[in-house]
């Protein structure tokens, strides 16, 4: 059976993976692509609907990215959003200028509940703007559904065509009913059944991958975190022991957690497949001695890596096919329309020239992370794993600001471990999304006993958030938060100061480096 699509087409917005990743949420299947997309290509695409992104531009400017005009035509409904509302505006007669008031933030929006975009819509909700243009005139044929003092035309639409555009984002967590607005475009607008399922996309996928195999032989990067992860599991279950994992330890990880991934996938492990482990700690620390910069940490780490696992590869000889964890975020990121290439540990990089093998398998290239997490569960992953936290590609070497050291590893190894096994005893981890600990690169004078330390700083972090693109600062119990300190001045050497950071994203970011 063929799926049901949206495309959403990409004008430069932040909020491109988001949108998709909405859609996805209605059981519909969903792909970015460049605004540039031929119309040709789009048609054979065969679409349901068709959703325009924000961007950065003006659309009266000079050189501003636009669709091909024959899109209107399609009689595929559009949903244009912020810059694709105001792009729809202009292409289509109406009038966008510069507004008198830029919104930014949380806006209360009067809605039109006529409209079946808004059905079921409070009238007046709360909804995420961020513009300094505006629609100040909708073309002919357009009905205005919605408006704020500052903002006439906050929504607009043509149904006869089959044309929707909002001004705001009801993509982003701070619109509160934006979930709602999506699936009534999805499923009232575009009419989709909604029967895309991740049962079947692990089923198929499997087959694909045998089918594609055959009696080849397969190699795997393994770093334990939840893509790769998911992405062996897949290939186990495919080929079996015609697949052989190569799992490389820079000493960077979680505390424990290098012992935790070879329990998973070792000799005694419960998958069917050929597992090395390369403990390579004491090389990375090595190559990392007196490297401050954070980007320039990336890169070494990432370097090493490669290097490790290039190593390995040759001890093992030619194999016909590289399997790596690509997942969709990697390949919007690393150019729309573009094969992603392989990872430099967990960052799109170079391809390592020293592996012999003929062709790559991506089996998660087309899945977000909720998505890889869902088909690791179908996989029968244990949920431990599936469900562990984001964790930077570097691992702590960007937990640790400055320059990174064992002892450094081992003081925020244990620091983290305290952190998460306390939050997680009081119950106080529901609804967060990452937690962890990182170790400053601040020294200062305290009292221990009877005597002065002059010890580093560990610095607490925890925020909410549901699609990482935006985060508040958790409100952790101050009990929790005491007992946390309290414990990690008096069990992590080196360590006798704890801060708690409260900073949300914008303007911080979730990691530290």
């Amino acid at each position: 059976m063929e799926k049901e699509m949206v495309v959403v087409l990409d004008f430069g917005g932040q909020y491109n993976q988001l949108i998709a990743r909405r859609v996805r949420e209605c059981n519909v299947y969903c792909e970015v692509h460049p605004y540039s997309l031929g119309i040709e290509r789009l048609k054979d695409m065969g679409p349901k609907g068709i959703i325009f992104t924000g961007g950065p531009n003006s659309v009266y400017g000079d050189g501003s990215p636009r669709c091909p005009e024959e899109v209107f035509g399609l009689g595929i409904p559009i949903l244009g959003i912020c810059y694709g509302s105001q792009l729809m505006a202009h292409m289509l007669g109406g009038k966008v200028k510069t507004a008198p008031v830029s919104e930014y933030g949380r806006t209360e929006v009067e809605v039109g509940r006529e409209s079946v975009l808004f059905s079921n819509v409070q009238e007046k909700t709360v909804c995420w703007m961020s513009h300094t243009d505006y629609i100040e005139k909708a073309p002919a044929g357009f009905k205005v559904t919605a408006h704020t003092p500052a903002c006439p035309v906050a929504a607009m639409e043509d149904p006869a065509r089959g044309l929707y555009a909002v001004q705001f984002h009801p993509e982003v967590m701070h619109t509160k009913e934006g979930m709602r607005m999506i699936s009534n475009f999805v499923r009232g607008i575009c009419h989709c059944k909604g029967d895309w399922r991740m049962d079947s996309f692990v089923e198929n996928a499997v087959r694909q991958v045998r089918e594609k195999v055959g009696k080849g032989r397969v190699l795997c990067a393994l770093s334990g975190g939840v893509d790769s992860s998911v992405a062996a599991v897949l290939l186990a279950k495919a080929v079996g022991k015609q697949l052989t994992c190569v799992f490389v330890d820079h000493g960077l990880l979680r505390k424990n957690e290098g012992d935790q991934v070879e329990a998973v996938f070792g000799d005694k492990g419960i998958y069917d497949l050929n597992f090395v482990r390369v403990n390579a700690q004491e090389r990375f620390y090595s190559r990392l001695a007196g490297v401050e910069e954070p980007e320039e940490k990336r890169k070494v780490i990432g370097e090493e890596f490669i290097r490790v696992f290039e190593e390995e590869a040759r001890k093992i000889g030619a194999v016909d096919f590289l399997v790596q964890g690509t997942i969709y975020p990697d390949v919007i990121e690393s150019g729309l329309g573009k094969s992603a290439v392989i990872k430099s540990h967990h960052n799109v990089g170079g391809l390592p020239d020293c592996v012999d093998f003929k062709e790559i398998i991506e089996p998660l290239r087309m899945l977000f992370k909720d998505e890889v997490r869902r088909a690791g569960i179908e996989l029968g992953l244990p949920e431990h794993l599936v469900n562990r936290q984001p964790f930077p590609g570097p691992g702590l070497g960007v937990r640790i600001v400055g320059e990174v050291t064992a002892d450094k590893v081992r003081m925020v190894q244990d620091a983290d471990a305290v952190f998460r096994e306390e939050v997680a005893k009081a119950g106080a981890d529901k609804g967060l999304g990452q937690f962890f600990a990182a170790l400053t690169n601040m020294r200062s004078v305290g009292v221990m006993g009877d005597g002065r330390t002059y010890d580093y700083a560990v610095a607490l972090r925890a925020v909410c958030t549901s699609d990482f693109m935006t985060a508040e600062a958790a409100q952790i119990p101050w009990e929790v938060l005491g007992k946390v300190a309290g414990r990690i001045v008096n069990e992590v050497k080196g360590v006798n100061r704890v801060l708690y950071d409260c900073t949300g994203k914008p303007p911080g970011t979730i990691e530290f480096e």
